[in-house]
């Protein structure tokens, strides 16, 4: 489970991950928020960083970090299953 509302907080996405997975799946924002709301399964692999599965136009695994002070998600990365 992941520690925040995923409606709430803002979503900040790294460059490589723009340009590399969102362009080539096709997302935007909204559907980034989507897949991680939906998410089937999470994994806490640090103290503020999350693996987040999702089904969404096939298996996806993102990689994101949670930063409770301000409130903000930054995706790392993301790989196709």
């Amino acid at each position: 489970m992941i520690p925040f509302d995923v409606d709430k907080v803002r979503i900040d996405v790294s460059k490589h991950f723009r340009n590399t997975w969102l362009r080539k799946w096709g997302w935007d924002q909204h559907d980034l928020r989507e897949a991680i709301r939906d998410a089937y399964k999470t994994v806490k692999t640090g103290r503020g960083k999350w693996e987040v599965f999702v089904r969404k136009m096939g298996e996806k695994k993102l990689v994101i970090a949670y930063e409770a002070r301000t409130n903000e998600v930054f995706v790392i990365t993301g790989a196709e299953s």
